[in-house]
């Protein structure tokens, strides 16, 4: 099967999709899950290693607390009940980048397990569950190019062996690319939000297997599944399960069977290609680690991480549309990054209008900082200012045409619109004697417009009112302007 071959439509529309998501999340722990390692990407290779992360013999590891706050405050945030005690586990297997022989697990007794996670749908919100969230040590990483011998030798680089992972289990829940695509979203927002992870793909810090199968509309049983592994993207996760939907689809109908195997993505060909027969539990010979008691989670800890628990995204979402009155996709927006929700609120305790002071924010803002290159934590716009700039637009001192002026020269020289506003003169004139004056030099040099206006083509007042903002530099204020016309032409 080719990367653009399409199983017909209607053939295609006898088979339900069934996704399952392993993903693998690195912590934001400054040290190894074991030992005192720097827990740093880029370093040299091999250099932040030791006997513990190499598995030299004699070496003993030792549980890094932060990393195990981390991981609990994973689980809360995927709604998971945190148990009092797990145990880690050694899964065995042999790879070149894994010096013990065995990675440290999480097997029958994890850290935390039955939680869920809601994804947006186009047809509205969907409950994804999660099986499981388990700690464990990440392995080295194998080099296959860049080098000139790479036609024969394979590198190995170690600095990543040790460093604390949590595998988050999903149930078979997801029934299509776009609602694996969601979760993989949802989670990312939800880890970086409460300081787990950068979750940076690039950096191999957010990894997903997927297991796909497919089965007829309406039948109970699973099919057999298939695990694609290591998707390091967004786009190649949907682009993998795409291609695996067709694949099995097609070999069903042609009267195949789907084996159960562990496959790769093959980025060039768009295609999945056998990797190996999937493992079983028993091929990996868990046993319990040794060298480490069990973990024990007390009622008192996990009050302590629950209480440093942020608002999560999906709530913050449903509190600015309930208490500022937004637009769903304005609070999507502002609720992407706990950067930009925390910039909004800041902004909003100084403007007192949350529905104007998030257009400003998602429109004018957010177009000024894509310019430049910038994220909300890098705006010269510091929050309080453009909250004094909204303010100052509803307590009628400036218009919003001026203070679309004045907004880029706050960004440009990070001054509060005030200052702006009296070094360059730019007040609104909202007094009556100086209006009337402008007023009275418009009219006068309009005569035909103002016979209109008495003649009863009320609509021409709009053309005055035009030429007397021109007349003011923008700086009067419609609707007073409004008044002093019809005041004089009446």
């Amino acid at each position: 099967m080719s990367a653009s071959t399409a199983v017909d439509a209607s053939i295609r529309a006898k088979y339900e999709t069934v996704i399952g998501l392993e993903v693998h999340v690195q912590l934001g722990t400054t040290t190894k899950i074991f030992c005192g390692c720097p827990n740093e990407f880029g370093s040299s290779p091999n250099t932040n290693v030791c006997p513990v992360c190499l598995g030299l013999p004699g070496a003993l590891p030792v549980i890094s607390r932060r990393a195990v706050e981390l991981a609990v405050s994973a689980g809360l945030s995927l709604h998971c009940r945190i148990n009092p005690f797990s145990r880690f586990a050694r899964k065995n297997y042999f790879y070149p980048d894994l010096p013990k022989g065995y990675q440290i697990s999480q097997y029958d007794q994890p850290l935390a397990e039955h939680g869920y996670l809601d994804i947006a749908l186009e047809a509205g919100k969907k409950r994804i569950g999660v099986t499981r969230v388990h700690m464990e040590d990440d392995a080295g990483k194998s080099i296959h190019d860049g080098f000139r011998d790479s036609d024969r030798y394979t590198y190995v680089d170690l600095n990543r062996s040790g460093t604390p992972l949590i595998e988050i289990v999903s149930e078979p829940d997801m029934r299509s690319s776009d609602e694996a695509y969601a979760y993989m979203t949802e989670i990312k927002q939800v880890l970086q939000y409460i300081g787990v992870s950068d979750c940076d793909m690039e950096k191999g810090q957010l990894r997903c297997d997927a297991n796909v199968s497919v089965r007829l509309r309406g039948a109970k049983k699973f099919g057999t599944r298939a695990e694609i592994k290591n998707l390091n993207s967004f786009r190649f996760l949907k682009l993998a399960i795409e291609y695996e939907v067709e694949r099995q689809v097609e070999l069903v109908e042609s009267g195949g069977r789907v084996a159960q195997e562990t496959r790769l993505f093959n980025v060039e060909s768009g295609q999945t290609i056998g990797m190996r027969s999937k493992e079983h539990a028993h091929d990996y010979r868990y046993f319990p680690e040794p060298d480490l008691v069990p973990l024990r989670v007390s009622e008192h800890w996990l009050k302590e991480i629950k209480d440093k628990l942020p608002e999560l995204p999906a709530d913050r979402r449903d509190r600015f549309m309930n208490t500022y009155n937004l637009r769903e996709y304005d609070a999507q927006v502002l609720t992407l990054t706990r950067e930009t929700g925390d910039y909004f609120e800041t902004a909003v305790s100084v403007s007192g209008d949350g529905r104007n002071t998030a257009n400003w924010v998602v429109g004018d803002l957010m177009a000024l900082l894509k310019a430049a290159s910038k994220e909300i934590t890098g705006s010269p716009i510091p929050a309080g200012y453009l909250g004094e700039l909204v303010a100052l637009i509803n307590k009628g001192e400036l218009s919003g045409k001026l203070a679309k002026e004045i907004l880029p020269k706050m960004f440009e020289s990070g001054d509060a619109p005030s200052v702006i506003m009296e070094r360059e003169g730019l007040k609104q004139i909202s007094d009556t004697g100086a209006l009337e004056k402008i007023v009275e030099e418009v009219l006068a040099g309009n005569p035909k417009q103002v016979e209109q206006y008495k003649a009863g083509k009320t609509a021409v007042i709009g053309f005055l009112l035009g030429q007397v903002m021109k007349a003011s530099r923008g700086q009067a204020n419609p609707g007073a302007v409004t008044e002093v016309l019809k005041s004089r032409l009446a």
